[in-house]
């Protein structure tokens, strides 16, 4: 990278100009870089899913069930940070440089400043925020109901049903913001020497600047991770290196890298 490259970034530099036609093209540069190193894009997205399959046998186990819907709802919020890697793998691929475990591993602490490390550090405050507003909905109504809880036959009681269309779009507005301060900021602090509120900003500008086309990008990206999740999480070995190398060029038409 030269020092130009590597220089903050304002949001004056943000394209305003992306259009469905750029997802498809990040979409299919995703699906190369995945069929080029899969080896990478399998171990991150295998973290993943064994995390998610131990955490829905271990509620299955505890009796709570009910809470794997939650979970696997709020899921997504951590996925941008577990794809640090796979934006490092497109990177290097885009600019010809070797790839190897220790360089790829050594992006997830970022370009030794601890800004990546500082944006996880937000990722998992997020997550476990969610947790907590969803176990507020969840008491609300099983205390109206006065109804059992512990398995997912509730959800299909008219309390459960209501709970669900709660939690959906408490769920959904905080997921849009979460998505709207990472979609360029996580990519930009792999690529580029400059502290995560720069990045943040810059991203607020991107969303703002692209509002209609992010938002498709958005959708496309739940429903994949939604779909990827159900046959025990397995789809996700594939789903999530290629949203996350996609989301990377996706990045890169975005902002200037000049």
């Amino acid at each position: 990278m030269n020092a130009a490259a590597q220089a903050p970034l304002a949001p004056a530099t943000v394209a305003r100009d992306l259009s469905a036609a750029d997802l498809r093209r990040a979409l299919s540069a995703g699906w190369s870089d995945f069929l080029a190193h899969p080896v990478y894009g399998l171990f991150f997205a295998s973290i993943y899913v064994a995390a998610g399959l131990f955490l829905m046998l271990a509620l299955f186990r505890w009796g709570e069930a009910v809470w794997l819907i939650p979970a696997a709802a709020g899921f997504p919020l951590i996925a941008p940070f577990t794809a640090v890697g796979l934006y490092e793998v497109s990177r290097r691929r885009e600019a010809g440089l070797a790839l190897s475990w220790s360089g790829v591993l050594g992006a997830l602490g970022g370009r030794g400043d601890q800004q990546v490390v500082m944006m996880g550090g937000i990722v998992f405050v997020a997550f476990g925020f969610w947790l907590m507003v969803a176990h507020g909905i969840f008491a609300v109504f099983v205390v109206e109901s006065g109804a059992g809880s512990e398995s997912l036959a509730f959800l299909a009681t008219p309390s459960g049903m209501a709970m669900l269309g709660v939690g959906s779009v408490a769920g959904g507005l905080m997921a849009l913001a979460f998505y709207a301060i990472t979609v360029v900021s996580l990519p930009m602090l792999v690529d580029r020497e400059v502290d995560f509120l720069t990045a943040i900003i810059v991203s607020l500008a991107a969303f703002r600047s692209n509002r209609g086309v992010l938002l498709l990008w958005a959708g496309v990206i739940a429903v994949v991770l939604a779909l990827a999740m159900v046959p025990m999480f397995l789809g996700l070995l594939v789903a999530l290196p290629v949203l996350g190398h996609a989301t990377w060029h996706l990045y890169r038409r975005i902002v200037d890298p000049a």
